[in-house]
């Protein structure tokens, strides 16, 4: 099994035409993505991890009033976006090494932050925490258990990871945050299992964590 992310984003790249293509545009994250929404300032920028082309959850936060920067290492999925919502901010970067100087009111890892590995994964909640101002909503999904697995994508593995649940209440509260709603293999959004917390600065990452 091919378990470094530097793979993930070599296949997005290679496949961006058909990851366009293929990705719904049903928005059977609708009913989270209001749920999201609802934790964020009205107007707010929204922090979109792994957005890919911008279809569909950048478009639905555009289309409700709130600004977007999309975050990507695919250069050909963010000039999609980029000429599709040319309004919006888009930038070519790994999550991984986020280090923007700025903080949002809203952070989304959608169907994105589950590619890296495990130790990927616990480094990532210090990286939100630091683009997180004070409420901010953050918004991931994951796999329902810990492991590892790979599927595939036009004949090339797809790698993803997961934590175990316990390990991801304790990250987000040691860097501060709180699960505001949390749904295990989600049947009304097509199973996925999806965790959103609210950030409190006051409490931030605590010394070691």
């Amino acid at each position: 099994m091919k378990t470094s992310h530097d793979d993930m984003i070599g296949l997005y790249e290679r496949h961006a035409r058909e990851f366009d293509r293929d990705r719904s545009r049903s928005l059977q994250e609708k009913a989270w993505l209001d749920r999201f929404l609802a934790c964020v300032r009205p107007s707010g920028t929204v922090l979109d991890l792994g957005c890919g082309m911008g279809e569909p959850i950048a478009r639905y936060l555009i289309d409700a009033g709130f600004r977007i920067v999309g975050v990507d290492s695919s250069t050909s999925l963010i000039d999609m976006g980029r000429t599709r919502f040319p309004d919006s901010e888009w930038l070519v970067a790994d999550m991984r090494d986020l280090a923007l100087g700025r903080r949002f009111d809203g952070i989304l890892a959608w169907d994105s932050f589950f590619h890296l590995r495990v130790e990927e994964q616990h480094a990532m909640f210090e990286r939100f925490a630091a683009h997180a101002l004070p409420g901010a909503a953050l918004m991931f999904t994951s796999g329902h258990s810990e492991g590892e697995a790979c599927g595939s994508y036009c004949g090339e593995p797809l790698y993803h990871a997961s934590l175990d649940p316990e390990s991801y209440e304790r990250l987000l509260e040691t860097h501060g945050f709180t699960v505001h709603a949390h749904v295990v293999d989600d049947p009304g959004c097509g199973g996925h299992t999806v965790w959103l917390a609210v950030f409190d600065a006051a409490r931030g990452a605590r010394p070691g964590s």
